[in-house]
């Protein structure tokens, strides 16, 4: 795939390995570990995407909102179990 046609998403191999990396359990896909790590993953290309494309505010606006998401995920694991939040922002690299 060239970077002009990248899909958006994330693609099939990669959203494999997180899900691999992060999952609670075997047949885990939904858990807020693996989704918070997916979302980072789309965060980290949006960001890469702005970098050359300052002026595309229509997909910063996208950004954002998968950022807020992201948060809201992260607090509800804040609350729910500490120790797996802690575990998964040193995992992520997420500042907090």
């Amino acid at each position: 795939m060239n970077e002009k046609h990248m899909s958006v998403s994330v693609d099939v191999e990669k959203k494999a390995e997180l899900v691999a990396k992060y999952r609670t359990h075997e047949k885990d896909t939904g858990s807020p570990e693996v989704q918070v790590a997916l979302l980072s993953e789309r965060i980290t290309h949006l960001t890469e995407h702005f970098k050359g494309h300052k002026k595309d505010h229509h997909s910063r606006r996208g950004l954002l909102k998968l950022v807020g998401q992201r948060r809201r995920l992260l607090d509800y694991l804040k609350d729910k179990s500490a120790d797996r939040y802690k575990k998964l922002i040193d995992g992520l690299g997420i500042r907090k």
